[in-house]
């Protein structure tokens, strides 16, 4: 796959696909605020923010794609959350126009879709309906995404990041599961699959009470079940009157991290 470059790669989600990108890759240039430490001779840590499209530039040039994954991973102020993940993703995806990437991969998020009901299907050409300002922040960086692939010709696939944990735990998961497993597939097949100009797919594990219609548009197929792990409460989650955000969707949630007065 060449050289890759992996934003935010202290996080959550780079954990979890650091290890398969890595062994991918010619070189994986891992890209954080926080310290680093390289653990393999394909690595190479920079200790960097994204605050402009230079200092973006100056990393990524000479890359074959890059997964950004930095940002305000919840809930918060929506200055914060324009901040990083908005202006974030302009100046990635701004650097590689200017620097000649062909692809980026964004993280988008489920929770741009959270305000529809746990009992509807939702595919990635539906409008969105976000269940909070963190979903809003997504909805324009997907449309970052498409203005830079139909104006500008980078190759761009945005990734709606389902509940990354190592196993499910509450009735939500149910549907938003995504095993570390799964997760990695995506991403590297966000990477790599040829013939993408651009897409907005679901990165979910191949749960059997899924929200979400998952497309073959990556040449991905997810492995892992939530269904598998015996958790309870699903009868009292999928429900008409149940938001797919579940809590996130509550009016208390944005008020608490949204930083809004009461």
């Amino acid at each position: 796959m060449g050289t890759i470059v992996l934003t935010g790669a202290a996080g959550l989600v780079a954990t979890a696909v650091r290890e398969p990108l890595r062994r991918a890759a010619t070189r994986l240039i891992l890209v954080d605020r926080a310290p680093l430490t390289a653990e393999a001779p394909q690595e190479e840590v920079r200790q960097a923010d994204l605050s402009s499209v230079e200092a973006v530039a100056s990393i990524i040039k000479g890359a074959d794609a890059v997964v950004h994954l930095a940002g305000v991973p919840d809930e918060a102020p929506l200055p914060a959350l324009l901040e990083a993940n908005v202006l974030g993703a302009h100046h990635v995806l701004e650097a590689a126009r200017r620097t000649g990437v062909p692809r980026v991969v964004l993280a988008s998020s489920n929770r741009l879709t959270g305000l529809y009901p746990a009992t509807r299907t939702v595919s990635p050409d539906e409008p969105p309906r976000p269940d909070g300002l963190y979903g809003v922040s997504k909805v324009a960086v997907e449309a970052l995404g498409r203005l830079y692939a139909d104006k500008f010709g980078l190759q761009v696939v945005c990734l709606r990041i389902g509940s990354l944990e190592p196993r499910p735990s509450e009735a939500r998961h149910l549907a938003t599961w995504l095993s570390p497993r799964d997760c990695a597939g995506f991403v590297l097949a966000a990477v790599s699959q040829p013939g993408i100009h651009f897409a907005t797919v679901y990165a979910v594990s191949a749960n059997t009470r899924g929200f979400w219609r998952l497309s073959d548009e990556l040449g991905y197929t997810p492995q892992d079940d939530a269904e598998s792990y015996g958790i309870s409460g699903a009868d009292a989650f999928f429900t008409d009157d149940m938001p797919q955000g579940g809590d996130f969707a509550t009016p208390a949630y944005t008020i608490t991290h949204g930083g809004l007065d009461t």
